[in-house]
């Protein structure tokens, strides 16, 4: 496995991060037992999780099974980068959802609680808040650093200017502020190379990538379709979204194919290119798609098949960050 620093931080990652989405509402407890347990035997030690994953308000349905399988001990708590979130309706009340100082820190002790640890390594905002002062953002986390519950702090689906406001009023504080943003980012959805990644890259904040198959588009979904073993590609938005691209997604599997490669691994492989790019979320529904996603480590994409992504995937605009992706 591959280890690297997160953001500009001195805790070490590994190059793939492991979502727990999956947990509880597709994936048995048991199963996703046996998940965590592969993962940490491949060396991944970075999970991700959330306060409403699970889906049923309140109730932490993933967090919970994350904290009985952390509870069995053999030293899964000391491995584990542990990375949860806040923001998102924990109840019917109007102060049990968002980012006041008040829910940040009771959030935070439920989250401990169904997690069965002392300690969250990186405390994530699932959301921007546009209501609440960024002074009151960091004096809730600031007191859970302080308290030892709270390691680093994170943001996730933060715009560009969310992550200078963020840092900009953490520095006046003289507090660490943020250290990773987990936005989405995969070939088909490039918009973060605009503001979102340079502003990162400036500031030290690690990029964590969440839907790097874009539900399932990038990993072969036309050949599983012919198979008849697609799922998630057949569904919904990510029906409409093949069918908007693929002319793209069908040379992108006859591209994938040339190299000898599963299409998930290339798009794996493209992220871990990506500058800024601490490690993508993968989010396996069972073991095997685990031992899968590692083949992505072993990949290096030459400059030639970089370059023909980008003509199947176009960046935004002219490409690269703005301004000069639209302007001169």
């Amino acid at each position: 496995m591959e280890y690297t620093n997160l953001g500009r931080t001195g805790l070490l990652v590994s190059r793939l991060c492991l979502g727990t989405m999956n947990f509880g509402p597709k994936t048995s407890e048991e199963d996703s037992y046996a998940i965590m347990d592969r993962a940490l035997e491949r060396g991944i030690n970075f999970f991700d999780t959330a306060n409403v994953y699970g889906w049923k308000t309140g109730e932490g349905v993933t967090e919970q099974i994350i904290g009985r399988w952390l509870a069995q001990g053999g030293g899964r708590r000391d491995k584990v980068v542990l990375a949860t979130k806040v923001y998102g309706k924990m109840g019917d009340w109007p102060n049990e959802q968002g980012l006041s100082a008040r829910h940040i820190i009771r959030a935070c002790d439920e989250s401990l609680r169904r997690l069965q640890t002392d300690w969250i390594d990186l405390y994530q905002m699932h959301h921007v808040s546009r209501s609440t002062p960024w002074e009151e953002i960091w004096q809730a986390m600031e007191i859970l650093v302080a308290q030892g519950k709270v390691r680093y702090v994170g943001s996730s689906n933060f715009a560009g200017w969310h992550l200078v406001a963020a840092q900009e009023s953490a520095a006046k504080r003289h507090f660490l502020g943020l250290v990773s943003e987990q936005c989405i980012y995969n070939l088909l959805t490039r918009y973060v190379e605009l503001e979102v990644v340079p502003a990162a890259i400036e500031y030290g904040i690690g990029i964590v990538p969440w839907s790097p198959l874009h539900g399932g588009l990038l990993s072969g979904a036309l050949r599983k379709r012919r198979e008849g073993t697609g799922s998630r590609s057949t569904e919904g938005r990510s029906s409409q979204d093949l069918e908007a691209n693929r002319e793209a997604i069908e040379a992108y599997e006859k591209l994938a194919a040339e190299l000898g490669h599963e299409p998930a691994d290339v798009a794996l492989a493209w992220l871990l290119s990506r500058p800024g790019v601490t490690a993508p979320i993968v989010g396996p529904r069972t073991v095997e798609q685990l031992d899968n996603s590692l083949r992505a480590l072993e990949i290096t994409l030459d400059e030639k098949t970089l370059a023909r992504l980008d003509e199947l995937f176009p960046p935004v605009g002219k490409g690269g960050p703005g301004p000069e992706a639209w302007a001169w």
